[in-house]
Formats: C-alpha cells, structure tokens, sequence
C-alpha cells in the first residue's frame, strides 16, 4: 500500500482494507510536520479538511480542502502540513482493478484519442458537492459488518473513476488509465535518474518499472551495459562525493542521503572507490 513514516501514529488511520482493495481515511493533529511516503499502490486522495503540500520528483502542489488527486504507484512524496486539521480519504488499488475498470468501459477510452501526452507526477482535478457526498457515502463502510462489503467496495471503485473520469476535462486521467490498461513499462532512464538514492531493493524498482525481476535485470543490462546493483552503487558513491565537495553536510547526513544504512559501511565502499576516506577526499 504505502510505507508510513514511524512518527505517524497508528491511531491516526482507518483502514479498511478487502482483497486488492483498501481505503484509509487519514487525519493530522501534528503541525508542522514533513514526511516522505513511498505509494507502493495507485492512489487516490480527497482532501476533507485542511491543506497539506506534497513534493513529487519534479513539482510541488498545494491540496485543500475539497481537491482530489491521483497519484501513480512508485511515486515518493514529501507530505507537509500546513495547518494543525487535515484530514483526507485515500483510495488504494492495485494495476488489475484499473485494467478490468477500463476493460469494462472501452467505449470511454477510444484509441485514437489516447495520443501519447505527457503525463503530470501528480493530477489533481476539480470536484464539486456530488463528489463530496461521494466521499461521505464511503465512510460508514469503515464500521460495516455486512458480509457483501467487499462487492460494495468494489461499486464504490467504479463509482470513484466515473467521477474522475467526469472531472477529467484535459483527459489526462484518462490517457494514464489506458497506459496502465495497455501495461506500458516505464522507461528505465526516467526511472533510475529519480530513485536511484531512494531505499528501494531490486524487487521494488523491477515492479515499478512494470517488469519481473529478471526481465527489468535483463532490459537494464542492454541498457547500461552494468547491472542494477552495481550502477546504483557507483551513481550513489558519484553523488556523495559531489555533496562532500559542494555541500556543508556532515560524512553521516551523507551517508544516509545516498541510500546507506550504516557510515562505517559508507566509509569503507567511498574509500574502495576513491582511494581516499570521505574525511580525507573533501579536505
């Protein structure tokens, strides 16, 4: 689903979650506060109060109350409040779930109107009232007992896209569903340049990239004539002596930045690399 700070407390989730389906509705009483999440899944946010902004890779949005937006699974952001009452419903679903959503609703995805565009990191789209009744209609499943709650959960899905879908009016939503639908890789270039220093093993980067491991090892072999493992270390050690050289930063803020779990071990694979310690290479 999600990886969640530590510092967020358990009591500050709802979850409800059945089969391939969760939803989890979020509040924040901690102001200020900045925290990265990793999406393991597609996500949906609807913001029910307050506002927070969140820094994908390659922009940064402010959300308020009444915006929903989708985030792709893969996607980092940094989370960061603004006031002390956020509070939103999120929406998680796996790739098969948008595959039989568009399966069932081709008709809404003609081919010749799906042109490759360039797709935003983060796509929020305007709502109005009916979307907010949309999002009230959710929360008493959060306490149901009723033995049908996975097959209304899986109504509300399809309600959910519809909705999007209505919004949608620059069909980008649209164009990302289909990507997904088509199951399009994601390109290897694009991938590594913005996660190559994020905590992520090969089995994470391989889903990601929309491949199985061996074939994301395979397709990243003819790529960079390296494999995974070793590129990422070399382009992790190349940046930590860029940052010894031009930053103010402390050998352990280093360390960490570039994806180390530990300085001494840090310190031992820079020296192998550059023949000199980090102490020794920034003097």
């Amino acid at each position: 689903m999600l990886r969640v700070p530590s510092e967020i407390q358990d009591d500050h989730f709802e979850s409800l979650k059945i089969q391939e389906l969760t939803f989890v509705a979020y509040r924040s009483d901690v102001y200020p506060s900045k925290n990265e999440v990793f999406f393991e899944e597609n996500a949906v946010i609807y913001v029910i109060e307050g506002e927070k902004k969140f820094t994908g890779t390659s922009e940064t949005i402010t959300v308020k109350k009444g915006d929903v937006f989708f985030v792709r699974r893969g996607y980092y952001l940094m989370s960061e409040s603004i006031d002390e009452s956020y509070k939103s419903l999120v929406f998680f679903f796996d790739e098969k779930l948008i595959k039989d959503f568009v399966n069932q609703h081709l008709e809404l995805f003609p081919e010749e109107k799906m042109a490759e565009k360039e797709l935003p990191t983060l796509l929020i789209l305007p709502t109005d009232e009916k979307f907010g009744k949309f999002a009230e209609s959710v929360l008493p499943y959060f306490r149901s007992k009723t033995k049908y709650l996975h097959h209304f959960l899986k109504l509300k899905l399809q309600e959910l896209l519809l909705h999007l879908l209505e919004y949608d009016n620059g069909d980008f939503l649209k164009a990302l569903l289909h990507e997904i639908y088509r199951g399009e890789k994601a390109d290897l270039e694009y991938l590594m340049q913005n996660y190559y220093l994020k905590p992520l093993n090969l089995n994470e980067l391989a889903r990601l990239s929309g491949r199985s491991l061996s074939a994301f090892k395979r397709d990243f072999q003819e790529r960079y004539n390296s494999s995974p493992a070793t590129w990422i270390r070399e382009k992790r050690l190349k940046h930590a002596a860029f940052l010894l050289k031009n930053s103010p930063k402390h050998v352990n803020e280093i360390a960490e930045e570039v994806g180390f779990e530990s300085v001494s071990h840090f310190i031992k694979a820079f020296k192998g690399r550059f023949g000199k310690t980090p102490a020794k290479f920034s003097d």
